[in-house]
């Protein structure tokens, strides 16, 4: 692979969302509701949790993002993200899926296979295991973490966006983000984002704020925008917050302020991204 330097604006799309507070509507890891709910307060949009299928549908028709993560599933779970996702899809509400864990179990696979088939996704986002395992490219999962990575994951992730005309976003300790024409490698991030709860969801909770800004209908290219100024604006905080604290416990805490207080100009400083071009 090759990689260039590429000029990205994450203060814009920062912006946008702060003056906007769009609304995400989550289907989350009820292990995580709280902090993914928190995550989103803090970067400034407005969060709302709700999971009975008796409301899903409305609730996602007037949301700027539907994001659902399959943390923690049960049957009534499930038929709560299809409910939610059609809905959206036929708003043309961005449709974010994180499939948690999708490798571990038959359930978990059949789970993430189902939904991926049945819903149009503005955004496929996991860990690198995961999303080489769905996409069919190698990778394991050990409960709900990655394990390994498939070297052939970028190629296999291009191939699929352009296939489902969508954004897909695989993270880890390089991040990739492809729209099916193009691939992107983010190099932010810090190793406590680990060792904490929830940090993957909270990256899916916060990507719902920037696609909703993106705006309903739109291309790959612009959800994949959307995304890499998200997921860079989260992993520049979590540097930022690393630098303050003590250990996990406090930066779990600290990433929260460091969100809130979050300056759309150091971000685009100290942002690592770069295009990349396989061979």
């Amino acid at each position: 692979m090759i990689c260039l330097t590429t000029t990205v604006n994450p203060a814009h799309w920062l912006e946008q969302v702060r003056a906007n507070q769009p609304l995400v509507h989550n289907i989350t890891n009820l292990v995580v509701t709280n902090i993914a709910a928190n995550a989103l307060i803090s970067i400034g949009a407005s969060p709302v949790m709700a999971y009975a299928k008796e409301e899903v549908a409305d609730m996602a028709r007037i949301a700027g993002a539907l994001a659902l993560n399959m943390g923690t599933l049960d049957d009534r779970v499930v038929q709560s993200m299809e409910i939610a996702g059609r809905s959206a899809n036929e708003a043309g509400v961005p449709v974010i899926f994180d499939p948690v864990g999708v490798g571990a179990t038959p359930y978990r696979n059949q789970v993430a296979a189902h939904l991926t088939h049945s819903l149009h996704l503005a955004l496929l986002r996991g860990n690198g295991g995961e999303i080489g395992f769905l996409l069919g490219a190698g990778g394991q999962v050990k409960g709900v973490d990655a394990s390994a990575v498939s070297d052939d994951l970028p190629r296999a992730m291009k191939a699929y966006a352009k296939a489902h005309q969508c954004a897909v976003m695989a993270t880890g300790a390089v991040d990739y983000v492809t729209d099916g024409e193009r691939v992107w490698a983010l190099s932010n991030g810090h190793p406590l984002l680990a060792a904490i709860t929830g940090s993957g969801c909270m990256a899916t909770a916060i990507l719902g704020g920037f696609l909703a800004v993106a705006g309903k209908q739109q291309t790959p290219s612009r959800y994949a925008e959307a995304a890499i100024a998200g997921l860079t604006c989260y992993n520049v905080a979590a540097e930022i917050a690393a630098t303050r604290a003590a250990g996990p416990g406090t930066f779990q805490a600290t990433l929260f302020d460091a969100l809130y207080h979050l300056e759309g100009p150091e971000v685009n400083k100290q942002a690592k991204v770069a295009e990349v071009t396989l061979s």
